[in-house]
């Protein structure tokens, strides 16, 4: 680790990098917790409850085969 160390502080402008990865981060995070509050309540039950539903297009054959 000594090494890895050693050479990074050779480098010159390298403490940027960890400032731009914190504020990618947390404007990726801010921007997700932001949809997650603004999205339609009615629309996440509905997305919540389809995998429950019956209503299928798809039906598989006693093959397991996928029919249409």
């Amino acid at each position: 680790m000594k090494i890895v160390m050693n050479t990074l502080e050779k480098i010159d402008g390298i403490e940027i990098y960890p400032i731009i990865s914190l504020l990618i981060f947390f404007t990726f995070f801010m921007l997700v917790a932001y949809l997650v509050i603004k999205t339609d309540k009615k629309h996440i039950e509905e997305m919540s409850k389809m995998p429950l539903d019956g209503d299928s297009d798809f039906q598989f054959n006693s093959k397991n085969d996928l029919n249409i």
